[in-house]
């Protein structure tokens, strides 16, 4: 399993000064330190950082231009993948040819390092932009393909449901051929489905769940693998899951490190805004049964530790660390994408948990990773010879006459 990256740029309320100097001097701050954080990362030998496209997202995430950002880490890092974590794909988002150069345009800035999600937002955001809900699905699927026709073609041209376009040379062309690794943004088992019948890797943003209910989840997703018909021309099989992440040299640094209010202003706006957007229509009694935890952590009477012990998080010493994330490898995940700027959490303490995690943890997967590989391969060795044996003797039974005497 790999370790990857989230970042969403949070920038916490309450600001420093009254607007606007107190969100432009947090947001200047959040993206400098967030971008130095990146750039750590690249060095320890985490494998891709994710880059949201979120708008509106006071408070929580401040980056609606993922392909500016991920522009400039192209220029700034050596080797860690850069995932557009996601394109927003319905067509009032934005224009397909328009994603098409964006995506293409860092690919190869970065000389082929990129990894393309795909999504479709909650509905907060495309209300905003007037997207047509009921079609979001249709509408993305249908992007994505006159995407990668204008990636593959010299001249593109459609004349479609959804989309009017005259023939045109897209540029640039993808510096990957085809065109870069496609993933899908998930949140539920429909759409984890939706992703493997679509040969997509799988982008699980579903959190405050029990590593217990992830491992169905997969399932289904390997399961709709099996019949996929992929959408792009890569096809993707791969899992990939986020979390909070902190690690430090001990528990003790959790307090001085705040660990516990970020976790707290994390849950807290996050139940507050699915409340909000995504359950307003519901029933109280549907919004407990949806997600019994919400009404407790927007009131704020729930016990934050109870996520690390239920694994929902992944937060301690790098031995700790270790151990959590290989449950995670154990229930089939490839990328854990570890969301380590959120909340209060000091610039300090996350590149002392970059540092901890490259030194003592990535290496360790690594090695275990190389390990199941070599046994995989000897099985693998083992499991050709036995069929180049038992064919060969076949062979010679067919050539020897039953009547044969042997003296």
């Amino acid at each position: 399993m790999d370790l990857g990256l989230l970042y969403e740029f949070d920038v916490p309320q309450p600001w420093d000064a009254p607007h606007p100097w107190g969100q432009r001097m947090a947001e200047r701050k959040a993206y400098k330190e967030n971008l130095e954080q990146i750039a750590f990362a690249d060095k320890q030998g985490f494998d891709t950082v994710w880059c949201v496209e979120h708008h509106f997202r006071e408070n929580r995430s401040h980056m609606p231009s993922n392909e500016v950002v991920l522009g400039a880490l192209s220029q700034i890092t050596e080797r860690i993948k850069l995932g557009f974590g996601v394109s927003l794909l319905p067509h009032e988002f934005c224009h397909p040819a328009r994603v098409a150069e964006k995506v293409a345009t860092v690919d190869v800035l970065s000389g082929g390092r990129v990894q393309w999600g795909i999504g479709r937002s909650t509905p907060m955001e495309q209300i905003a932009f007037g997207v047509d809900i009921p079609r979001s699905k249709e509408k993305m699927c249908a992007a994505a393909r006159s995407i990668v026709g204008m990636w593959a073609e010299e001249y593109y041209e459609e004349h479609s449901k959804f989309l009017d376009f005259p023939s045109r040379m897209v540029t640039p062309k993808p510096w990957q051929d085809p065109h870069p690794p496609a993933w899908m943004a998930t949140s539920s088992e429909s759409s984890a489905v939706m992703a493997g019948e679509n040969g997509l890797g799988l982008l699980c943003f579903s959190i405050m769940r029990p590593l217990s209910t992830l491992k169905p989840l997969i399932e289904l997703y390997r399961d709709a693998q099996t019949r996929a018909k992929p959408l792009t021309s890569v096809h993707t099989n791969k899992v990939g899951i986020y979390t909070l992440v902190h690690c430090a040299e001990s528990r003790d640094d959790f307090a001085k490190n705040k660990l516990w209010e970020s976790m707290w202003w994390w849950y807290k706006g996050l139940a507050e805004f699915h409340l909000k957007w995504e359950m307003a229509l519901l029933s109280p009694e549907a919004q407990a049964a949806a997600f019994p935890l919400m009404e407790r952590q927007a009131r704020g009477d729930f016990d934050i530790t109870e996520f690390d012990k239920e694994d929902m998080v992944i937060v301690g010493t790098p031995d700790e660390c270790l151990k959590k994330f290989l449950k995670y490898e154990e229930v089939g995940v490839d990328q854990l994408l570890c969301y380590l700027n959120f909340g209060y959490l000091p610039h300090e303490a996350v590149m002392k948990s970059i540092e901890l995690l490259g030194t003592f943890v990535i290496p360790e997967l690594a090695k275990r990773g190389a390990g199941h590989a070599a046994a995989s391969l000897k099985q693998g060795i083992a499991l050709t010879e036995k069929a180049v044996h038992d064919a060969e003797t076949e062979v010679l039974e067919a050539e020897t006459p039953l009547n044969t005497y042997v003296d």
